[in-house]
């Protein structure tokens, strides 16, 4: 067999012979393929070129030579691999079957190196953002599909630089022994600005308020990867739905973004009963536990945020958090948020923790939160105080603290993501004091230090795994810790119940530091309805003077959302299991209620 000359090469790089193979494969197979069903046929390749052998043994094919039609697609397949290994003059020249064997004439070539590639007109800040050097160029093999990569990174750095309808192209192109030499260049096409951002569809979000959450505005170069962003940020707020994608219209060199969004019930307000065996009584009663939600977003169209949230968690114990968010404070990017909290421990002592916060996104799916936050504790019963033997039950304390926390997600859906993951970390530094109190005899202070520094530390990462079209797979890993010299039960952790440690009453353990994680199941009946099994590990970790140990407990239940008339019913039902007690039945838990969203 003759060698492919070089002219013939400059015409064209690869050789387009497909046409040609696909015919000799039907005429040659059309009647005998029916006959060899049950023959073993066997495949002998034939060339001059002993390097054609070699590559015919270590990249072959699986043939699927009872079917023409399988058979092509699996030559064409390999005479692709041969190519993109540099060979670019590959080919199957004839094929004929005798008998039971299959003959191919392969011939390969030799592989084709770069000479050089040089830099056109291609800015270097460009280059730089795709990886190019021509010292890469220089010497080394060609291979079509990373020459295919580096096209495809500059079209796209150029697309989101404002220049959708940029082409690249190889100028000068040579072949000199095999060797390729070029010239790099990018046709960038008119410059693109995007002229307004528009919503279709019964959204009552503001313009203004799009333009913030998506950081897209007139007068910005359009851009894809602006515009993907924009959409991953929308799919984070409650009070929108997506109901298709965006759309751009490019007209007199501007753009024209359309983003189809409708309105989402996002209020909520919801309530929950709880019943519990009453610890307390000698009788089985059952103590009836309750929660109240109240959530309103998007107050106006103008993504402000208002929170209500009230719950009882045992006999004469009770929380209350409030918080207000303000997006956009004063036209610019910062959210500036006031949140409470209160929490009462029977007459044991009562905890407040007033919050301000200022974040600053740092992009459509991240922020940074700088916050201020007293944590106080006050003690209703002193006496208590006096009666007990160990001096770490209780105190009267301020811990005032500032720190940073860091936010990120990309779920596809707020209420019932399918896929995505979500993290948040925080960190704080302060000092604590202990306040006198006047009911407490005043010795009891001559032995405490009075100032101290304390370090809390808090870090929530869950991850959303699809693994069949309605089945779902939650982890989670949630943690906090308390750095102090000496820590008081009234400053601790409370861990227990449905929103922490499920199989347990509502605040049933203290600890100075934990981590709890979960495995949870989730198989959807519906687009907002769901059964699911659950497993809860804690490790718990209490640091007083005079009590320091380790306790681990886990839960295990399972439960059912669905949605009704009335908004989101939910059931769970879960037992607990520590080292001192195991699982039983007569412990379990249930939980149910209805969120409703307006």
């Amino acid at each position: 067999m003759k060698r492919r000359s070089s002219s013939r090469l400059c015409q064209k790089i690869i050789p387009q012979r497909y046409a040609f193979l696909g015919l000799l494969l039907g005429l040659l197979f059309w009647g005998s393929m029916a006959q060899a069903q049950d023959k073993k046929v066997v495949v002998n390749v034939s060339s001059p070129d002993l390097e054609a052998v070699k590559i015919w043994q270590r990249l072959q094919p699986k043939l699927s030579i009872r079917d023409s039609l399988g058979l092509q697609q699996d030559l064409r397949a390999w005479l692709a691999r041969v190519q993109e290994e540099g060979y670019l003059t590959a080919s199957i020249d004839s094929l004929r079957r005798r008998n039971d064997s299959l003959w191919l004439h392969v011939y390969v070539g030799r592989p084709y190196n770069w000479a050089s590639l040089q830099n056109g007109n291609v800015g270097e800040g460009l280059l730089e953002k795709v990886g190019f050097r021509e010292k890469l160029y220089s010497g080394q093999p060609f291979r079509p599909a990373e020459f295919a990569q580096l096209q495809q990174s500059l079209l796209r750095e150029a697309e989101n630089s404002g220049f959708p309808y940029a082409a690249v192209q190889i100028d000068s192109l040579r072949l000199y022994n095999d060797s390729l030499s070029g010239v790099l260049r990018v046709v960038r096409g008119p410059l693109m600005m995007i002229d307004s951002v528009q919503i279709v569809g019964s959204s009552r979000m503001q313009l203004r308020t799009l333009y913030r959450y998506t950081q897209l505005a007139p007068g910005q170069p359009y851009s894809l990867q602006r515009i993907e962003a924009a959409m991953r940020a929308l799919r984070q707020l409650p009070f929108v739905r997506i109901t298709g994608e965006p759309q751009v219209l490019f007209a007199k060199n501007q753009a024209r973004v359309y983003f189809f969004l409708d309105e989402k019930k996002a209020n909520q307000f919801d309530g929950i009963i709880g019943f519990l065996p009453d610890p307390n009584s000698s009788t089985n009663k059952l103590l009836i536990t309750g929660e109240v939600n109240l959530q309103v977003r998007n107050l106006r169209g103008s993504g402000k945020q208002i929170g209500l949230h009230w719950r009882k968690v045992e006999r004469n114990s009770q929380l209350l958090d409030v918080e207000y968010r303000h997006p956009h404070f004063f036209n610019s990017p910062f959210e500036v948020a006031g949140l409470f909290h209160l929490y009462k421990q029977d007459t044991s002592f009562l905890n407040l923790r007033p919050r301000l916060e200022i974040a600053y996104p740092l992009s459509t799916t991240s922020r940074v939160t700088f916050f201020a936050e007293v944590a106080s504790s006050q003690l209703l019963s002193p006496e208590a105080l006096r009666q007990r033997t160990s001096d770490s039950s209780a105190i009267d304390a301020n811990f005032t603290s500032y720190g940073l926390a860091y936010a990120w997600g990309n779920l596809d859906d707020l209420f019932f993501p399918r896929r995505g993951t979500q993290a948040y970390f925080q960190g704080a530094v302060g000092n604590k004091r202990v306040q006198r109190n006047a009911r407490v005899e005043a010795s009891y202070y001559d032995t405490l230090q009075m100032k101290t520094s304390q370090i809390s530390l808090a870090g929530r990462v869950e991850r959303y795994w699809p693994i069949s079209k309605n089945a779902v797979v939650l982890t989670r890993l949630r943690a906090e810790g308390l750095v102090n010299q000496r820590l008081y039960l009234n400053e601790l952790f409370r861990l227990g119940g449905l929103a922490s440690l499920r199989g347990f009453d509502d605040y049933a353990f203290y600890a100075s530091s934990y981590a709890v994680s979960t495995l949870e199941y989730r198989l959807y009946t519906g687009q907002d309805s769901y059964v699911l099994l659950l497993y809860d590990q804690g490790y718990l970790r209490r640091d007083l003077k005079n009590e320091k140990n380790i306790q681990w407990a886990s839960g295990v239940g399972g439960g059912i959302s669905f949605s009704t008339g009335a908004g989101v019913f939910q059931l769970v039902y879960s037992v607990g299991r520590t080292a001192q007690e195991g699982f039983s039945l007569s412990r379990g838990k249930i939980h149910f209620g209805i969120t409703g969203r307006f």
